[in-house]
């Protein structure tokens, strides 16, 4: 047993950690400071960003959600909204964390509706770089976890890009912990978004498409999954011409958006399939939002790999290790 679950959340919290002192400089400055890129090392002690305390929220949110029955929207919402608040009022949200998320947390700790709350023109990498536990959840259908990938998103980044990079970045985990290869991950991906690219979810979105003055919930949600299909054109090119020495954001994106952040991370993890920490690596050192990008590449890596793909020494020093491991020994059972 791969324990796909254990392995995507520890992979996800150590790209973050290894990208978090990278985060803001340019490739040559990182490899003036870290030396090359192939033999970058994780820091001790081993601190990760908002990426993976929101990971982390999200985690508690669908572990109190789901221990009161089927998930759904409104039994997910409360517990994300509690969460997320506490993330936002904690004396450790001093980690970088992205204006998008806080204004929307602020806003959410007021009180307001979550539709209100949520930032309907923002699509950052927030509400993706920390959606891949809906892909991990065991008992949810495809719809379920579609939906509520969404929502999530919707709490911060209401922009319809974001919703459909959360939601495709947990079928990504999905697919991958489930077995599906590698190679093949960009070809189900870019099916799946033609095949939902009208779908407006509106058992989980209820009228958030009318804040962004759409024309109709269909063309709203179109806008999203049409600008996820580019950034997927974009890295099967890239993927056919990849050169690793090659800064990867030059080719997909610097990840501070979620469609790039999601091709970005995908591109890092496909370069290097059977070798994951070099997969950590190069997201680590990139002239983007390294540890957003880092912390993907490790969902995706883990997810395929297993609990075993991370060196034992990085684990025993990663921050929230046991807190990581209980999910995933949770989920993985």
């Amino acid at each position: 047993m791969k324990r796909a679950a254990t392995g995507s959340l520890l992979g996800l919290a150590l790209g973050d950690a290894l990208g978090y002192p990278t985060e803001f400089d340019d490739v040559p400055s990182i490899l003036a400071t870290c030396g090359p890129w192939r033999e970058m090392e994780l820091p001790s002690p081993a601190h990760i960003t908002d990426d993976t305390q929101m990971t982390l929220a999200l985690s508690r949110a669908l572990r109190t959600a789901t221990g009161r029955g089927a998930l759904g929207p409104k039994r997910l919402e409360r517990p994300l909204r509690e969460e997320f608040v506490d993330w936002y009022q904690s004396p450790e949200n001093n980690r970088a964390p992205g204006n998008t998320c806080m204004k929307a947390c602020y806003l959410l700790k007021t009180g307001k509706p979550w539709e209100e709350a949520g930032q309907v023109h923002s699509k950052g990498c927030g509400a993706n770089m920390r959606v891949a536990p809906l892909g991990l959840l065991p008992g949810i259908d495809d719809d379920v976890r579609a939906g509520a990938a969404q929502l999530q998103s919707a709490l911060t980044h209401g922009h319809p890009t974001a919703l459909a990079a959360s939601d495709l970045t947990a079928y990504a985990v999905r697919l991958l912990a489930r077995g599906a290869e590698p190679m093949g991950l960009v070809g189900l991906l870019r099916s799946y978004a033609l095949e939902n690219r009208t779908r407006y979810r509106e058992a989980w979105l209820g009228d958030l498409w009318t804040r962004a003055r759409a024309s109709s919930p269909e063309r709203f949600i179109a806008h999203g999954w049409d600008e996820c299909l580019a950034v997927l054109e974009r890295l099967a090119g890239a993927l056919r011409h990849a050169n690793p020495e090659t800064d990867p954001c030059l080719a997909t994106g610097e990840g501070w958006i979620a469609e790039e952040a999601l091709a970005t991370g995908l591109l890092c993890f496909l370069m290097f399939v059977d070798e994951p920490v070099t997969a950590l690596r190069r997201a680590a050192c990139t002239s983007g939002d390294s540890d957003s990008i880092a912390c993907l590449a490790g969902a995706f890596a883990g997810a395929h790999l297993g609990a075993d793909a991370w060196p034992a020494a990085w684990v025993e020093r990663i921050e929230h290790r046991d807190e990581l491991l209980g999910f995933g020994t949770l989920w993985d059972a």
